[in-house]
């Protein structure tokens, strides 16, 4: 019942399991229409399991990191509250490693590398890349640097599919990890946006780092950026007017929720952000796949 309400509140599975799903589909179907190259079921599994763990290992390496600050302003967390412990949460990053680790030796042991690449800068963004109090005086250099696992991740996505048909799709994949690594930064200020009288003592925010304005148009400037990048992936499986006909109007939501923003609640921008992100990995990969 605890794991219930830990992941409950703080990785709730039924919000992110479906956007995770079309994040991996997304990569393995873009990937083979790429490549001009077939797509198992089960690479879009291992795709799927191993980033949902990643995900949840992001998760869990914040839980330590803020170990501190959350017992001094956020007591009613699940880890200073003692609902769960850190030694628990460590012990299931683990278990999740092992099994990320078992699925690449089955499905092609290649991917062992990436993989260990990624849990290399997963480690380092964990030590704060052992600069934490220089990057915690940085922000937007802390953003960057922690958003980059966001690429490192879809990589492995992608590899899922490319890496045991042979192939090196290095033109057209750099733009599409480019548009994830916007996408993500996206996603991390939008959850981060919230009204002055909304702020907790302690709790870092976009909103009250830059301002609730100048935060949302950064916010509205990286999900534009996104589009431009996806587009021009698109462009490589002459994909990308459908693209721009589907991200156009949540651009234009985007608009007016940014010029509103002092009337706009910290759940409209996350769910805004959850919204292009679900539409963006569909229509770039997964309905192209389908269609073509």
């Amino acid at each position: 019942m605890k794991w219930w309400i830990y992941q409950k509140e703080r990785f709730p599975i039924f919000q992110h399991g479906p956007l995770v799903l079309a994040f991996s589909a997304c990569a393995v179907c873009y990937s083979a229409l790429i490549t001009n190259t077939p797509v198992e079921l089960f690479s879009i599994c291992i795709a799927f399991v191993t980033c949902l763990f990643f995900f949840l290992q992001l998760r869990i390496a914040d839980e330590f990191k803020d170990a501190k600050e959350d017992a001094q302003y956020r007591p009613y967390r699940p880890v200073p509250r003692g609902l769960v412990s850190l030694k628990e949460l460590g012990i299931v990053f683990v278990l999740s490693a092992g099994i990320q680790l078992l699925l690449a030796l089955y499905f092609f042991p290649t991917l062992v590398v990436i993989l260990l690449i990624a849990w290399a800068y997963l480690a380092l963004m964990s030590a704060e890349f052992f600069v934490r109090d220089w990057l915690k005086s940085r922000p937007i250099t802390y953003l960057w640097t922690h958003m980059l696992i966001m690429p490192l991740v879809d990589l492995y996505a992608t590899a899922c599919q490319w890496m045991p048909m042979g192939e090196k799709p290095l033109a057209a994949l750099s733009l599409f990890l480019i548009a994830s690594f916007f996408n993500g930064i996206v996603i991390e200020i939008g959850r981060k946006l919230r009204l002055p009288d909304c702020e907790e003592e302690g709790v870092p925010t976009y909103s009250k780092l830059w301002g609730l304005s100048k935060a949302a148009w950064i916010w509205f400037g990286c999900l534009c950026t996104t589009g431009l990048f996806a587009t021009a992936a698109a462009h490589y499986i002459r994909w990308s007017t459908q693209v721009i006909c589907v991200l156009t109007p949540l651009i234009i939501i985007a608009l007016v929720l940014t010029v509103r923003s002092s009337r706009t609640t910290q759940k409209t921008f996350e769910t805004l952000s959850g919204i292009w992100t679900m539409c963006l990995y569909l229509i770039l990969g997964v309905i192209p796949f389908f269609v073509q």
